[in-house]
């Protein structure tokens, strides 16, 4: 063959010292960020319009210089976003994540790990085997034989979770299978049931209890039915911490009944799940133990930056029996029986090395730490109810569970109907988050809208608490006087 030149003038390319001073901005720019992040504002606010302002154009043909780039992001982007780690960052779940854990995630990227087979990252592979087993002990699953995968968050953990259940339970016949679940469980779980291709005629949604808890009788009834008709009931998800009110289903009640029907059990431990690591949380969890598959979110209550999800389950090759193919161009890379290639557990092929972030904050601070945190999560909460039962002017409507407090603006005397409190607390929510000094949404629980704190943030403190009472009184006294 002939020699053939080819000049390659494009190779996106820095030099190394400009690679260097580039890195040690982002970097400073990071650490800045988790130094001041407390005295900044948790909330900002941007419209369409105001954002395309900023940001709309022609995509370049010509360089600009990677500074100005970056400065801009630092000073546009980087600004425009809530900061769900600040200590009043209280709706939905916050994301406290940790520095640690931050700094291997630029490893990741910066090395360009593929984590989807074994011959791609042995050692991203088998960090994902070692932390899984950490996992499935702490969770008390058979180790030798219990299994799981890193997921991007709870929503494609459930996902592999009901697809496995599906592939196990139904093979390829689910014209007949029905799924239960409560009024509280988290919407996630709806979308996957309708991604995997479910009708709403299979779907059973369970009305929970005055505490916000799976109906058992209901639950019994409702099997009972569907057997009468011909049905095949094969799959209950329960949740160990309800969004709403952080309420845990009666798991060990639940996996009785899931084992005498022969039904999968998956547990939504999503949000609540890490509270096994307290002493506080650990009995309220009973049962866990007993799910067929476990969701979990290390981004949520351990500490871990976005994305990092997991699934467990009781026999790891479920996993592969669900999601194993055979193509040819992987035909040269497949390992041998002890070797996990992780595209084989799930839905992804191309994965990113989650692992390492989740390794590395364990290594550096050691279990001990989390448990700690988790603790003193549990706690605040537990001492926010208290402090404002102590309160003529607030009620509480669902008692601090797992670190989730609800409660509203209720004076005692106070002349107002239904309806009117509604709006008054809706009316507090909006004018704190109008204030930006806290993110305060509400939720709707027996038909009440009321305020929610998820208070899982290690660095938020009792003072941020009473700051962020005081304000919303104030906003409630305006709004009564007007």
């Amino acid at each position: 063959m002939k020699d053939v030149k080819i000049q390659n003038e494009a190779t996106l390319e820095l030099s190394q010292e400009d690679m260097k001073s580039y890195g040690y901005e982002v970097v400073d720019a990071i650490v800045e960020h988790f130094v001041t992040q407390n005295d900044k504002l948790p909330v900002v606010s941007g419209s369409r319009s105001e954002m395309e302002k900023l940001f709309l154009e022609e995509a370049p043909e010509e360089p600009t210089d990677p500074k100005q780039v970056l400065n801009f992001v630092l000073d546009k982007v980087m600004t425009k976003s809530n900061i769900v780690s600040h200590p009043k960052s209280y709706s939905f779940v916050p994301g406290p994540s940790n520095y640690i854990s931050a700094m291997a995630d630029s490893l990741t990227a910066g090395f360009n790990i593929f984590s989807g087979g074994w011959q791609a990252s042995p050692a991203a592979a088998e960090m994902e085997i070692v932390t899984m087993n950490w996992l499935l002990k702490m969770f008390g699953f058979p180790q030798k034989k219990g299994g799981g995968i890193f997921t991007s968050g709870g929503s494609m953990a459930n996902l592999t979770g009901l697809v496995t259940a599906r592939t196990v339970k139904c093979g390829d016949d689910f014209s007949k299978a029905i799924i239960y679940l409560s009024d509280q469980a988290h919407s996630s779980n709806i979308k996957a049931i309708r991604i995997l291709g479910f009708k709403k005629e299979q779907i059973r949604i369970i009305p929970t209890d005055n505490e916000f808890k799976f109906s058992l009788n209901k639950l019994k009834n409702a099997i009972a039915k569907d057997r009468l008709e011909g049905l095949q009931p094969f799959c209950l998800i329960a949740t160990a911490g309800t969004t709403n009110t952080g309420t845990i289903d009666p798991l060990s009640d639940l996996a009785k009944i899931c084992k005498k029907e022969d039904i999968w059990f998956h547990i939504d431990g999503a949000y609540g799940g890490f509270a096994i690591l307290s002493e506080d949380g650990k009995p309220l969890l009973k049962g866990i133990e007993k799910a067929d598959s476990l969701t979990i979110d290390p981004h949520k209550w351990f500490y871990q930056p976005y994305e990092i999800g997991c699934l467990l389950v009781k026999r790891h090759k479920w996993l592969s029996g669900a999601f194993t193919e055979r193509p040819e161009y992987l035909r040269d890379i497949e390992g041998n029986t002890s070797e996990i290639n992780f595209y084989d557990h799930g839905i992804e092929l191309t994965r990113r090395f989650r692992a390492l972030k989740f390794y590395m904050s364990i290594k550096t601070f050691g279990l001990t730490e989390f448990r700690k945190a988790i603790t003193y999560n549990i706690k605040l909460a537990e001492a926010t109810e208290s402090l404002l039962r102590k309160s003529p002017n607030w009620e509480v409507i669902s008692p601090a569970t797992l670190a989730v407090v609800n409660f509203r603006y209720n004076p005692i005397g106070n002349q107002l109907s239904e309806k009117e409190l509604d709006e008054l607390n809706q009316y507090i929510s909006h004018e704190v988050v109008n204030s930006k000094e806290a993110l305060l949404v509400t939720t709707v629980l027996n038909k009440q809208v009321v305020l929610r704190m998820c208070l899982i943030n290690p660095r938020t403190t009792m003072d941020d608490i009473i700051d962020t009472m005081n304000l919303c009184e104030k906003f409630a006294k305006e709004k009564m006087t007007v």
